[in-house]
């Protein structure tokens, strides 16, 4: 027997790159904080999820290499032990 109310809630959501400002909409669990919705190319709204690297930005994926640091920790790295 399946225990009731140990899964989380899983729906659809639509993650949103926000260097890129590519979307796409897929089932997630994961929670949004914001309460942030979109209304999505079929007419429906739904919540949104905002990342910073996507296979829109990410250098693997567009065969361009170059340096995402949204937070500072290239930067930090350099003054703590560059020259």
């Amino acid at each position: 027997m399946a225990k009731e109310g140990i899964h989380p809630e899983y729906r659809e959501v639509v993650f949103q790159d926000v260097t890129t400002d590519f979307s796409f909409l897929t089932r997630s669990n994961l929670a949004t904080t914001a309460k942030e919705s979109i209304k999505w190319e079929d007419g429906n709204e739904y919540p949104l999820i905002k990342v910073d690297i996507s296979s829109a930005s990410h250098p693997f994926y567009t065969g361009k290499h170059s340096i995402v640091d949204t937070t500072g920790r290239v930067d930090k790295f350099r003054k703590r032990y560059g020259k």
